[in-house]
Formats: C-alpha cells, structure tokens, sequence
C-alpha cells in the first residue's frame, strides 16, 4: 500500500481505479442529488454545483481522509499526515507502518458491511445466482455480521490490540452512515412530492451533509488503493467532478445500466477484503485494487449493455406476437 518508489504507471493506475470507484459507487447519490435540484430554482442549482463542488472536493475528499490518516497516526503532525507516503523519513515511514494495519482494519470492515448490507437487505437488479436467494434471507444480515466481526476482532487481538479496536470502530462507522442513509431516502421522499417545505439553501445544505455521508464509502474504499492522501484527493476528486456532471445532465441514462450498482458493491467487497489481508500481513501489490476495480465494473457494465442491446428486441417481438385488433 506505501506508495515507496511507485512509479508512473502505478500512479496513473490509482488514481484512475479512484476515480472510477469513486464514480461508480457514488450513484446513488447522483439520483438524490438530480431528483432534489429538480424541486430548486436555477440560482439554487448554480450555487449547489459551484460551491457543492468545492465542498465535495475539497472538504469532504481532502480533509476526510487527511483526518483519517492523521487519527490513525497522532504522532505524525499535520503535514507529516499529508505528505507521509512520498516521505524518506524514517520516522515518518515506520509510524504509517505500524498504524497502517489499524486503518486498513476498521475501513475493511466498514466495507465488507456495506456489501453484505446490500447483499442481504438493499433492493435490487438480480446480477449472479443466488443473489435473490441470499436477499430473500435478509433476516441473517446481523448474525453474519456479528460473526465476520468476532472473527476479526478475535484474530487483530493475537496481532496487535489496536487492529480490534480499528475493526469495531469501522464496523460504528457503518452503522452510523447507514442510519444517515436511511433517512436520507426518506427525506428525499418528501422533498420530491414536495412536503418538506424547504428553501433552497436548507435543501443545498441538505444535499451537502448527504454527500459527505456517502462518500465515506469511497474514501474509505480509497485507502484500499492507497494511504497517500494527494493521490486520494486527485482521484476521489475526479470522481466527484464526474458525479456533478452525471447529476446535471446524464443520470437517466446512467439509470439505464442495471447492474453498474452490482458492480460497485462487489468492487466494495474485494477491497474490503484487499484492506483486511493487509492489515494481517498478508501484502498486496498496489495495482491488484485498480485492476479488480476495473474488471469487476466492466463486467457488469457489460451485462447491463447486453440487457440495453436486448430491450428493443424483446419489444419488437412482443408488437408482432400481440394479437391484432379487427
């Protein structure tokens, strides 16, 4: 994960696998974002995507992982904690070393979470056998849970006390933003139908504190790709310019691939697992999470392709199939 003599390509490679993880999983904040500003008035919406941009950007893809990183880290100072993976200190280096471990902890277990939530509980576009089974068990979610996170904890606690602790923090975490979530959908709800009776500057502040609720799920799937926060800024950034774009003028389209969510959630879980094999010692390159990324989206991209290319098939034979009227 230290980012030690990587070299360009390395670079462009994660900081491309951010960007499209942070796209990709950033959805379903896109249609939250389209639908609320559809209730707005221009000024309204100009003002959320200037200064909802700066905000996303800046605040909630710089500052939070600088902040996790520092946290993690509290005897490196402010600038240590942002420039430590391009470092040759050897202070410097050995403290991310040793807490590297407690953060790759807590953010796995975050993700693995967030997967199994939308695996059991989450509606959704049935992608692989045995999605729906699994779904139609979602009474299981929290034993299975429960189980992941007594056996993490039990394992962190041979390694190092702090791993544990780093586990159940991130498995708080979770469960935090899953609440903030679910009122979210429900808030959206209202101000759609239009009985929230918001101005404008409640609904922007509103869309603010729901995009730093979701994008903790990318800044935390970032650290599967990197510790470095410039690189996680320049590629969670991206992202973020590129959700701005979608939310103006392409969601409904977006919506039309079925299966990019099931992509993004099977995306959560490898890193998920990426993170938790790291944290134990067991060392992945740094091109594995960009190019798990990258294979796992394009095959549910392509999946829901081939239902788009099917669609106007399937309505043509049912016009010539549908009795005619005499």
């Amino acid at each position: 994960m230290m980012l030690d003599g990587l070299n360009l390509i390395s670079i462009f490679l994660t900081i491309a696998g951010l960007c499209l993880f942070e796209s990709v999983t950033s959805i379903d904040n896109a249609v939250i974002n389209a639908d609320v500003l559809v209730t707005m008035s221009q000024r309204g919406r100009r003002w959320f995507l200037l200064w909802g941009l700066i905000f996303a950007v800046v605040v909630v893809r710089g500052v939070l992982p600088w902040l996790i990183v520092w946290m993690a880290t509290p005897s490196l100072g402010p600038i240590d904690a942002l420039t430590a993976t391009f470092s040759n200190d050897p202070r410097v280096i050995k403290a991310i070393k040793d807490s590297s471990p407690i953060l790759l902890a807590g953010g796995g277990t975050f993700l693995i979470f967030l997967f199994f939530n939308w695996l059991f509980i989450e509606p959704k576009k049935y992608g692989l056998t045995g999605e729906r089974f699994i779904h139609s068990q979602g009474i299981w979610f929290y034993a299975v849970v429960s189980i992941i996170l007594t056996l993490i904890v039990w394992f962190a606690l041979k390694v190092n006390p702090f791993m544990a602790f780093g586990a159940v923090v991130g498995s708080t975490a979770f469960f935090i933003t899953h609440g903030f979530k679910q009122n979210a959908q429900q808030r959206e709800e209202q101000l759609v139908s239009g009985k929230g009776n918001l101005t404008d500057i409640s609904k922007i502040l509103y869309l603010e504190v729901i995009d730093a609720t979701f994008s903790i799920d990318g800044v935390l799937g970032a650290f599967a790709f990197t510790l470095s926060v410039p690189l996680i800024l320049i590629g969670n950034g991206l992202g973020a310019l590129i959700l701005r774009q979608l939310t103006v003028g392409n969601i409904k389209r977006i919506k039309k691939y079925i299966y990019l969510k099931n992509g993004a959630m099977y995306a959560i879980f490898f890193l998920g697992a990426i993170m938790l094999l790291d944290s134990f010692g067991f060392h992945i390159p740094s091109w594995v999470s960009p190019i798990v990324t990258f294979l796992v989206i394009a095959y549910f991209f392509m999946r829901s392709r081939k239902v788009l290319a099917e669609c106007p098939k399937k309505k043509k034979r049912n016009k010539e199939s549908a009795p005619k009227q005499t």
